[in-house]
């Protein structure tokens, strides 16, 4: 049986470690939040927001974020690839994902605004009209994506195929062409 939770703002909680799933949270706000290895295996999250919140190694299997924004947060090798795709929407602002994993998604028009996506994988995503603002991509994967409309102008270190992905109307800076350009070992002065 789930847990209904509306309207509700937790502030400084320590949910490191406890087990959550099946909760429903609906407009919910977590300000200063720890989830650390908390397991929230198939709860929903629907417009919630999630301010200073560390997520590092919790468990999303089934995890529905419906609207959910994160600011602040620290999403540490997480496997988002595992959630609940039905209504999946989120953004992210100035929030450390790095190590994470998003293979396979629907993320059309996400937002990811200063954040760190180093080592990150979206093998097969469609990232349609998203924005990468002022990112750090180190390292991360695109392959087989739909990048199509995608801004990456203000987005640092990418490095992907034109090739194996989708990139029509895509937006890149002038400085990052050379992220393009890595698979054929050229010096670009």
């Amino acid at each position: 049986m789930n847990q209904y939770t509306q309207n509700k703002v937790f502030k400084d909680k320590d949910f490191s470690s406890q087990n959550l799933s099946n909760f429903e949270f609906d407009n919910c706000k977590f300000i200063g939040c720890s989830f650390q290895k908390c397991n929230l295996s198939s709860s929903t999250f629907m417009d919630c927001s999630f301010d200073n919140c560390d997520f590092s190694l919790a468990k999303i299997n089934s995890t529905g974020f419906k609207t959910v924004s994160f600011s602040n947060c620290k999403l540490l090798g997480l496997q988002f690839t595992l959630c609940n795709t039905f209504l999946l929407e989120m953004k992210f602002m100035d929030c450390s994902l790095d190590l994470s994993s998003f293979y396979k998604l629907q993320l059309k028009s996400t937002l990811f605004q200063n954040c760190s996506l180093k080592e990150v994988d979206f093998t097969e995503t469609n990232l349609t009209k998203a924005k990468f603002k002022e990112c750090d991509l180190l390292g991360t994967i695109f392959d087989n994506c739909n990048l199509e409309h995608t801004n990456f102008q203000t987005a640092i270190n990418y490095s992907f195929d034109p090739e194996r992905n989708r990139i029509k109307k895509a937006k890149f800076s002038y400085d990052g062409i050379g992220g393009l350009l890595d698979k054929y070992d050229i010096i670009i002065n």
